[in-house]
């Protein structure tokens, strides 16, 4: 089993502090930042070698790349919002109103080759927890089971694949998931992802 946990310690030291002229500036009716916003408003000011690109309903901001584990990567936005990556897939985040914890797979990861899915779809089994953005124990679930079919199909657009991934989640409503990748390279070059209940898909372009 493949786990995003070992991430989360430094997912959490990636949030930081914010400052009052943050709280002031971008306060939720609940007390918590609206983080989202402030990445979107200061990310001019990123800087990095390299840089992700997120959207989430009509904000968008730049991450960039802190941290880097195998394929495992680690961005920060300003604000603190933090995004863990496996390859193309959000594995964990921090700094938005549900957070997600980690992410524990039960057998290999489809999409870690998706160009064999081409040929054949895959299915695949995953574990999250979840949290509200202030942690407080009540917000948390744990094992939320995500039992997925993942295929793949060209595009109109040259050497793109776009993978499909649909999942039944209990409790939930069914989750799908859009992967675009390179053909050539095998990398997801832009993606749509569920990060949490009641929040729209995360966009995230890796091409910036």
């Amino acid at each position: 089993m493949r786990a995003a946990a070992l991430l989360l310690p430094l997912l959490l030291a990636a949030c930081g502090n914010l400052g009052a002229g943050d709280f002031t500036r971008a306060l939720l009716g609940g007390g918590e930042p609206d983080r989202l916003a402030i990445a979107e408003a200061e990310s001019a000011e990123v800087e990095g070698t390299a840089t992700l690109r997120l959207g989430l309903g009509r904000r968008e901001a730049t991450a960039a790349l802190i941290h880097t584990q195998g394929q495992r990567r680690l961005w920060r936005a300003p604000g603190g919002v933090v995004v863990a990556t496996d390859g193309g897939r959000v594995v964990a985040s921090s700094g938005l109103p549900t957070m997600i914890m980690a992410t524990r797979f039960d057998g290999p990861d489809p999409l870690a080759d998706p160009r064999a899915l081409l040929e054949r779809s895959a299915e695949a089994r995953r574990l999250v927890d979840l949290s509200g953005a202030a942690r407080d124990p009540a917000s948390m679930r744990f094992g939320l089971a995500f039992d997925c079919r993942l295929r793949a199909a060209r595009t109109d657009q040259e050497a793109v694949i776009l993978v499909e991934e649909r999942c039944r989640v209990t409790g939930l409503s069914p989750v799908t998931n859009l992967f675009w990748v390179d053909e050539a390279s095998g990398q997801v070059v832009q993606a749509e992802q569920w990060v949490g209940p009641g929040l729209r898909p995360m966009r995230l372009d890796f091409t910036e």
